[in-house]
């Protein structure tokens, strides 16, 4: 079974009794050992897993009901809490970190009956484009090893892409699904911000970060998006979910008539033109389908990627500051004062990355600067939010790259951070403005994954994953 069945599928056969939980856990392990050289995996928490495998098993044979997720083994980004082993966020400040709680979207998960067979690599505190920043280990690329799979969930893309686990967690920032997604072609889905809760997960930029899922197909992303959807008391910032859900095994939609607008400012010279050369194919493949195509503008996209990196940085600064050494994580054993204590912790505990943002954000913070940098971002962010809402009034969804490259060498932008912000270009909007976005593949540059970014509305998440699934049936 090195390729996986759909997750229903899946689900299915174990609430009949035709497939053993059991056996699942196992064929993830092989697979987990097989490709340890793509390091892609921080810890298997094996023997919960196989705890709770058996359980579910046990239930089956008595004739007990069990989730519609019922064995289906998952991995969980490093970032998400979980028991069975430690959450790291890949950082050393929480290498020996066991979370006293769980996350409210694994929560969701296992009620279901999904089980967490490992927890995956990622950037540092998911501060990251490629998954270099990672404290332990570079993941390589499931396509080329000499390559990046994307970040800052590059260890859940390649988890999903080697076919470790049929889905795995994301989140997802600026990029941090859909970029290596479109890196490790599968499927990355950035929810509408706020639907799913992001209680017990480890912050970065609050008003930007969004639970995402990745999987081999848009049905099970969106299979997995609907478990985990809904509102929080735990987070004031979620919302209602869909009345009609998001699960889209049985939906139909119909290509013929849909208003598809290609973002201008995502097509420009920074684009490489095999990645537009595929992008473009993707488009005529709509097109022939039967929807319209046109091309729209959104005037100050150009400016996002400034924004995003104003605002984001200003919000992990805050939430960083909390690793102070005191309450939990590392700390500085051989420290003197507290004050040395502080220093000393967060010195050793954080990674160059992540002492750039804090600098970066308590710049654009402090007194004299807030109003030059801070305010004039919020203000764009708005303008931002308006622009979308009137494209959205002429078109249905909107289309372009993911990336402006395919997957980079591992080490080309390392020593550039500006380089690597690039990365990000085509993907900070929609999370600035909170819209849903989704990556799909669209074939292959020489032989490495592109994929297509499609955009909705506030809310549309539904109709976002309806018309993906349609999408994804012509590429086929």
């Amino acid at each position: 079974m090195d390729d996986w069945p759909a997750i229903a599928d899946i689900a299915g056969r174990v609430q009949k009794g035709e497939l053993k939980a059991v056996d699942l856990m196992k064929h993830s392990f092989d697979m987990i050992a097989r490709t340890k050289e793509f390091e892609a995996i921080i810890s298997v928490p094996e023997a919960r897993a196989m705890a709770r495998a058996k359980e579910i098993d046990a239930k089956v044979a008595k004739g007990g009901k069990v989730g519609r997720l019922a064995g289906v083994p998952f991995v969980a980004k490093d970032n998400f809490l979980t028991f069975g082993g430690k959450t790291t966020a890949a950082s050393h400040m929480l290498e020996n970190f066991e979370a006293p709680y769980q996350a409210t979207a694994v929560n969701k998960l296992e009620i279901e009956g999904a089980i967490c067979v490992a927890k995956a690599n990622l950037d540092a505190w998911a501060h990251g484009s490629s998954t270099e920043n990672s404290d332990f280990f570079v993941t390589k690329n499931p396509y080329d090893k000499t390559r990046v799979p994307g970040g800052s969930s590059g260890g859940s893309a390649t988890s999903v892409a080697l076919k470790i686990a049929p889905f795995a967690t994301g989140t997802d920032t600026g990029s941090s699904v859909r970029l290596p997604a479109a890196f490790c072609n599968v499927v990355g889905l950035k929810p509408t911000y706020g639907a799913v809760s992001r209680s017990g997960v480890v912050a970065m930029a609050s008003s930007l970060d969004v639970i995402g899922s990745l999987a081999g197909t848009v049905e099970d992303a969106a299979l997995v998006f609907d478990v985990m959807a809904g509102t929080d008391e735990l987070d004031s910032t979620t919302i209602e979910r869909d009345p009609k859900g998001y699960d889209i095994q049985s939906a139909t939609f119909d290509l013929r008539g849909s208003k598809i607008g290609v973002i201008k400012e995502y097509m420009g010279p920074e684009v490489e033109e095999t990645v537009k050369k595929q992008i473009n194919g993707a488009i005529k493949q709509l097109a022939e389908a039967g929807a319209q195509i046109s091309e729209v503008s959104i005037p100050s996209l150009p400016f996002s990627l400034a924004v995003y990196y104003i605002i984001c940085p200003a919000e992990v600064s805050s939430n960083l500051a909390r690793y102070d050494g005191q309450r939990y994580g590392l700390s500085a054993s051989d420290a003197k004062e507290l004050e040395d204590s502080y220093n000393l912790s967060r010195e050793r505990g954080f990674g160059a990355e992540a002492k750039r943002r804090i600098m970066i954000g308590s710049h654009v913070l402090s007194s004299g600067y807030y109003d030059a940098y801070y305010k004039k971002a919020q203000t764009v962010r708005t303008k931002l939010i308006n622009e979308y809402e009137a494209v959205f009034k002429n078109v249905d969804f909107l289309v372009g790259p993911v990336s402006p490259t395919p997957p980079f060498k591992i080490g080309a932008r390392a020593k550039d951070p500006l380089q690597m912000y690039l990365s990000d270009l085509l993907m900070v909007g929609s999370n600035i403005t909170g819209v849903p976005s989704i990556s799909v593949p669209a074939g292959f540059s020489n032989d490495l994954p592109v994929g297509l970014q499609i955009i909705a509305p506030m809310r549309a998440d539904r109709q976002l994953l309806s018309f993906a699934k349609a999408f994804e049936g012509l590429s086929k």
